[in-house]
């Protein structure tokens, strides 16, 4: 038996215990017992001891592999519980396997089975990588050194003093109560949004809000539009449920409706971010938001309304809510707090009408499984406690700065380029010319520690103008968006293609 399987490693000091070869770290062996177990598993689905051979007596093997009896019993029992073999009066022998290896018989030659894929992983482009996050002009990063790390561990503390051991159990699906009516409370001041705290559902960040959107309202082969140039996280949840996607322009009042579509293309869910596109920054006019509203009702679609960072605004009143326009608006009211605290704990949500809420209780119920609740009763203590309105504030006046501060440097180097995104938010928009190629200059400025990203990458369409740079300022300081910026114009004059001169 040993020429078959080989011989087993012991270790000096205690000739009890050992290692096989490849087996555990070459100073703390693994147990014999563990290795003989392997060693037989091995050889029988590698064909050396095909279906029906006799194995030695366990008394025979220990003396042969220098283990003790009980070694080779534990590992017969054991081999013969998952399958390997079968003890009988006659003794332990291998049992007959499906594999042709293990039956003896030698592999056929082929090709390796060509793995089918679901159609949606194809639809998948890469658009992002993990470390480019921390990067200065990273889109979409908050300035995550400013959060007030010590206010939210005095919450987690607080929340792990009162809660435990209860909150280490699974949790209500929709989410902690107290975080519910937390962030009902907060909508309802500071955006205009009508709802209770049991129409509220928290999620894993807003990606899953998103999600959980598609998997309530729609059915595959279902249309689905969504903002063009869009935010990509809408339209790989639509990929997800298998829909059908249908572009919508967007200009200066925000997505544009093409004329005929509420014919030709009636949808079932509408993606919009009205009160900052992104990522051009355009503000939905009120006239197109009361038009969505009845055109939605009168097709029996869904609005998905997104308000990323709609708390940022720095000039004029806030740009309240949609949801909150009309009574019994069908939208579907989508948030998270990446943007205003920091992505790490993934919490978000999605605000469902009241009548909605009843009716899909049950199914909410099958579908999640409530988690987080240390973080979820810590953030609805941070939000109670006046710690969250702070931290906002906070955040407008040093978002502020930073913005005016990249309009400055856009403006001085990049005089002829198109500036876009309004008076809030987290990025700029910077429309470029067609002799640029985005996504060439966005990996040039990658090699020199910069991150913004393309817009023609949040085209499903992609013509010239959505040509251009998506900026983002929330992570870097005031001081360090002026030099990126001039790098920026140094990259993107080394690629622009020079002028013909006229005869």
């Amino acid at each position: 038996m040993i020429e078959i399987i080989g011989p087993l490693a012991h270790t000096a000091a205690n000739r009890g215990v050992g290692a096989g070869v490849g087996i555990g770290d070459a100073q703390k062996p693994a147990p014999l017992q563990k290795q003989l177990i392997e060693r037989l598993q091995q050889a029988i689905l590698g064909g050396r001891l095909p279906a029906g051979s006799l194995l030695p007596s366990s008394r025979l093997l220990s003396a042969e592999m220098g283990v003790s009896r009980n070694t080779v019993v534990i590992a017969y029992e054991h081999l013969a519980a998952v399958g390997y073999v079968v003890a009988d009066k006659k003794g332990t022998r291998v049992s007959p396997l499906s594999s042709r290896a293990a039956r003896g018989e030698p592999p056929p030659r082929s090709a390796p089975p060509k793995v089918a894929y679901a159609a949606r992983v194809g639809q998948f482009t890469a658009t992002r990588t993990h470390v480019d996050a921390a990067l200065p002009l990273t889109p979409g990063t908050p300035a995550l050194d400013r959060f007030p790390l010590a206010a939210w561990r005095r919450a987690l503390e607080r929340s792990m003093e009162r809660a435990l051991p209860l909150a280490l159990g699974y949790g209500t699906p929709a989410g902690e109560p107290a975080l519910r009516d937390a962030i009902a409370a907060h909508l309802r001041m500071a955006r205009g949004v009508r709802c209770e705290g049991s129409q509220v559902v928290i999620t894993e960040g807003a990606q899953e809000a998103l999600n959980l959107c598609v998997r309530l309202f729609t059915n595959p082969g279902d249309v689905a539009w969504i903002e063009d140039p869009g935010y990509r996280g809408a339209k790989a949840a639509f990929n997800q449920g298998d829909l059908t996607t249908v572009p919508m322009p967007v200009d200066v009042e925000g997505m544009s409706v093409r004329s005929g579509a509420w014919r030709a293309h009636p949808p079932k869910l509408i993606y919009t971010s009205p009160a900052h596109q992104y990522p051009t920054g355009a503000v939905l006019s009120v006239a197109r938001r009361l038009e969505l509203i009845a055109e939605a009702r009168r097709c029996g679609a869904w609005l998905i309304e997104d308000d990323y960072d709609g708390e940022f605004r720095y000039a004029g009143e806030p740009i309240a809510s949609m949801q909150g326009l009309v009574d019994d608006a069908p939208v579907l009211y989508v948030g998270s707090f990446s943007k205003t605290m920091f992505p790490a704990p993934r919490i978000g949500f999605v605000v469902l009408p009241q009548a909605i809420a009843a009716h899909v209780e049950v199914a909410l119920y099958e579908m999640l499984r409530g988690g987080h609740r240390l973080e979820q009763l810590a953030l609805a203590h941070f939000m109670e406690s006046g710690e969250f309105g702070r931290h906002l504030g906070r955040m407008r006046r040093l978002y502020r700065e930073r913005q005016q501060a990249l309009r400055e440097a856009l403006s001085e180097h990049f005089a002829s380029s198109e500036i876009l995104g309004g008076d809030c938010g987290m990025h700029l928009t910077l429309r470029m010319p067609p002799g640029i190629d985005d996504q060439a200059l966005i990996q040039r400025a990658f090699a020199k520690g910069l991150s913004p990203r393309a817009l023609s990458g949040f085209a499903l369409e992609p013509h010239a103008g959505t040509n251009g740079l998506v900026i983002g300022y929330g992570n870097t300081s005031a001081e360090e968006l002026a030099p990126a910026v001039r790098t920026l114009s140094e990259l993107a004059a080394g690629m622009e293609k020079p002028r013909r001169r006229r005869a």
